[in-house]
């Protein structure tokens, strides 16, 4: 890796780069400079123009005008190959790694290490223990990838690109599925590689991280740069009104009184595969109950058994004073207790549906007549559905079309309209902007303020701490205390997360 270089000509340079797709224009004249062992935050609304602009860099698009220079060098990479042998590397959001595959196969994809011809799988796996050991993930490089979880598969994407000796690492949300500790390695490494001369463009809703690891912030709104700043802490009222073009006062609503009944109550649970022991609390009409802890806590785990996807060794979930069937999503849909998923695009949706189709697909009970669905009672339904939740979509839109906020709000829509008494959201805000994000905040007020009692699963402190009147802290698959307000304090979380 070569040393810090001490020039005035910045690594990277954009110069009134611009992107149309056929008559649109989605980037408008972007100009942006990197230097060597700089981190650039890239901030902005989904639709803001940030993925383009990453693409143009790491060689997925071509820009319809404007020029880019690496190392005062003229930088026109022909496919996302030829930018990867330069040094410039993208790790997307949304996981691309080939499940059937180990994960040293997938880390040295398109660049295995041969030895007198063959692949030399020694070398292969040495280098892959080595990258995993940096980040903090203890697991066999043999092991398939289907096997991992989101946020080891993350981590995995990290450290493919650790192999390639960038020069340029663009992240686009590379916390998203991350505990804090996972974050803090990240980080760590992350400042280790900036020493080394390596430059970030770092894409990320989470205002903390952008304080915490950017040297400089840029902000873009609808194709355009709007603002520049010498300094990751910027003022975070300031950084969200340039992103939504819009001041937002207060990014998460004051909470409801909850009311006296109680109407979940989970008694000494413990579930057959032996990811989470005795755990029990309870949840009061109208309350929002945060769930918190580091990845692999068995925070999800233990809300998929309370929805009835997982088999229990001992215990029982109690809806009021009937006792829910264990193992039996049906009964528990029907009872009154629905799940949005933390992988909403593989467990949420159907991607390649409608809206329409999605939100349907699980009130057919409610919208078909004698086993028969009849299309203009779905479009009612839906068009319904979009305006009440503020979708920015129409009804017949195709799904992977939106961006993932409204992706998010069609699972969550499609459950409310059922008019559930427990509604369990897992990472509900994981990927998506801060607008939506605040919006997705205001509709979750708003179900606590009808008498809907709300499980708030989430890794980001802020979020859960902002939303919740008792927060459950887990560990190693127990319960490690409940925190009432005012008690509730990233230290005092972190103290029994880690306990």
């Amino acid at each position: 890796m070569s040393a810090i270089n001490t020039t005035r000509e910045p690594l990277f340079r954009a110069s009134n780069i611009g992107k149309s797709f056929n008559s649109v224009r989605v980037l408008e004249d972007i100009s942006l400079d990197i230097g060597y062992g700089e981190v650039v935050a890239l901030l902005g609304e989904n639709g803001a123009g940030k993925s383009t602009f990453s693409s143009i860099v790491a060689g997925a698009l071509t820009p319809s005008k404007g020029s880019m220079f690496l190392a005062g060098e003229p930088y026109a990479p022909t496919g996302p190959g030829a930018a990867m042998a330069l040094g410039i590397n993208m790790i997307h959001q949304e996981i691309h790694l080939l499940p059937d595959l180990s994960v040293a196969e997938n880390v040295f994809l398109g660049h295995l290490p041969t030895r007198d011809g063959i692949i030399d799988r020694k070398a292969m796996f040495r280098e892959t223990e080595k990258q995993l050991r940096r980040l903090g993930l203890d697991i066999s490089p043999d092991t398939p990838v289907r096997q991992l979880k989101i946020a080891a598969q993350q981590l995995v994407e990290i450290a493919r690109a650790l192999t390639l000796n960038s020069r340029l690492l663009i992240l686009d949300e590379p916390t998203a599925a991350l505990g804090k500790d996972e974050t803090d390695l990240l980080f760590k490494q992350i400042e280790e590689l900036k020493k080394e001369g390596v430059s970030f463009i770092y894409i990320s809703h989470r205002m903390d991280e952008i304080a915490r690891i950017a040297d400089k912030v840029v902000v873009m709104r609808d194709g355009h740069l709007i603002a520049r700043h010498d300094s990751g802490t910027a003022d975070v009222g300031v950084l969200v009104s340039q992103m939504v073009g819009r001041p937002i006062d207060r990014l998460f609503p004051e909470l409801p009184a909850p009311g006296d009944a109680v109407v979940l109550s989970v008694e000494q649970l413990s579930d057959k595969a032996g990811r989470f022991h005795d755990v029990s609390f309870s949840v009061k009409a109208g309350e929002i109950f945060g769930i918190a802890g580091i990845v692999g806590a068995g925070r999800t785990e233990l809300v998929q058994a309370i929805a009835g996807l997982s088999a229990l060794s001992q215990g029982r979930v109690m809806l009021g004073d009937r006792s829910l069937p264990a193992n039996n999503v049906l009964a528990a849909i029907h009872a009154g207790v629905v799940l949005i998923p933390e992988d909403r695009k593989s467990e949420g949706v159907v991607l390649s549906q409608t809206i329409a189709e999605n939100l349907a697909y699980c009130n057919l009970d409610s919208l078909s007549s004698c086993g028969v669905m009849a299309n203009h009672r779905v479009a009612a339904f839906a068009r319904e559905r979009i305006a009440t939740l503020g979708i920015k979509g129409v009804a017949g839109q195709v799904l992977d079309k939106l961006s993932g906020g409204n992706q998010q709000k069609v699972v969550i829509a499609k459950w409310i309209a059922r008019n559930p008494k427990v509604i369990i959201l897992d990472e509900p805000t994981r990927g998506i902007d801060m607008g939506a994000r605040a919006a997705i905040y205001e509709l979750i007020i708003n179900l606590a303020k009808t008498g809907v009692s709300v499980i708030v699963v989430s890794s980001d402190l802020e979020e859960v701490i902002g939303l919740s009147h008792r927060v459950m802290v887990m560990a190693r698959g127990r319960s490690q205390g409940i925190l009432h307000r005012p008690q509730i304090a990233p230290d005092s979380i972190m103290t029994l997360a880690t306990a």
